[in-house]
């Protein structure tokens, strides 16, 4: 047997070989981890540039057919006159209104075009995150998400920004309108996007819903408060002040309310790992 003495300096000695041994080791992890994080941050830069000269291509054909373009923009504020039995047309105060005119034109229109690409760009980001059998939703992600988009542009082109004009345009009738482009295509532009924003409601509660902020029992138990809010925004929002227009407005978001329930209980963590144990037994 060796001597007490000897057996307690050896144990010593493997007690700090152990500790070297474990500092390295965590040493080397929080390298791989710092070199992983730079390794994404140097992904995202990547993506970013090429969404930014996507938008840039996407623009330059955008303010390319901004004449032809402004002319489908300007047909709203044509019918609205020709109801009220006016005539007239855009004016601008500023000589530069025109060309600035142009320049938001091509930005949206270069927005629209380009978005699918950008979308792929978000989701291949995002997809190392995730398990094999999620990353089969990447053509379903784009095409709702781009759908949802223009569905909301659309929607706000051709109900509620007619709707908004007839109703402003209509309220003054004793007074003759000399409305200027800048003014127009600003509403324009915040009634048509923020429509289209908003009904990207389902695909941010899809995203909430992924990572488990979201609970589709919390979105039902919380419907009422969900239904108030919905319409104090669209009050604040809609251009007008008549009821009309705001329940237009808050009518699509009640139903992308719902909508979002369906998507978060689909996609929650939850749900996915009952349905992985199933597959596994």
């Amino acid at each position: 047997m060796l001597p007490q003495t000897l057996r307690g300096t050896m144990t010593d000695t493997g007690y700090q070989n152990s500790d070297r041994v474990e500092t390295a080791r965590r040493r080397l992890e929080e390298k791989m981890e710092g070199m992983s994080f730079l390794a994404h941050l140097e992904e995202l830069r990547v993506r970013i540039i090429r969404c930014i000269i996507a938008v840039a291509v996407g623009f330059g054909f955008g303010f390319w057919k901004a004449d032809a373009i402004f002319g489908w923009v300007q047909q709203p504020l044509i019918d609205a006159l020709q109801k009220n039995h006016l005539t007239g047309s855009l004016v601008y105060l500023n000589p530069a209104e025109p060309f600035n005119m142009y320049l938001k034109i091509g930005v949206v229109a270069g927005l629209f075009l380009t978005s699918p690409y950008i979308l792929y760009q978000v989701w291949g980001f995002i997809a190392p995150g995730l398990y094999r059998h999620e990353k089969k939703y990447i053509v379903p992600f784009l095409v709702s998400t781009v759908f949802l988009f223009c569905a909301g542009g659309y929607c706000g082109y051709r109900i509620v920004y007619p709707r908004a004009l007839n109703f402003l345009i209509g309220f003054s009738h004793r007074v003759t309108p000399m409305i200027t482009i800048s003014e127009y295509t600003e509403l324009f532009l915040i009634i048509t996007v923020g429509m289209g924003l908003i009904f990207e409601m389902p695909i941010l509660a899809g995203f909430l819903g992924a990572m488990g902020v979201v609970k589709p029992g919390f979105l039902i138990k919380h419907f009422r408060y969900a239904i108030l809010a919905i319409f104090i925004i669209a009050a604040i929002v809609t251009p007008t002040p008549d009821v009309m227009s705001m329940c237009i407005f808050a009518a699509p978001m009640v139903v992308l309310y719902g909508v979002s329930i369906g998507v978060v209980w689909f996609v929650h963590p939850k749900r996915r790992k009952d349905k992985e144990a199933k597959l596994q037994a």
